[in-house]
């Protein structure tokens, strides 16, 4: 699996509707024919900060998300509410397999 997590710090003010738009483009992107898993954490210490796992069969899968129509949606909806710019890490996803 192509896995990545996604580190968002979200302005107080913008908490809220950081959380409509990412349960939008969660919803859709689950049902992306390569996705595997598409899970949205929020820190308990500091409800400000998000983790995105972004789970993909392939590679190729996890570029074709970011030419979808919701995941644009969601970068223009949520581009004014970074406290800071949101840092994408790359792992190879081992277990499960497939």
């Amino acid at each position: 699996m192509y896995v990545t997590l996604v580190h968002v710090h979200v302005n107080a003010a913008d908490v809220d509707a950081f959380i409509a738009a990412t349960r939008r483009n969660h919803e859709a992107s689950v049902m992306e024919p390569g996705n595997r898993r598409f899970d949205i954490l929020r820190s308990k210490d500091d409800p400000t900060r998000f983790v995105l796992y972004e789970a993909y069969a392939t590679q190729a899968d996890a570029t074709a998300h970011k030419d979808t129509a919701h995941y644009r949606a969601w970068r223009d909806a949520v581009a004014g509410f970074m406290a800071e710019p949101r840092a994408g890490v790359v792992y190879d996803g081992l277990f499960p397999s497939g």
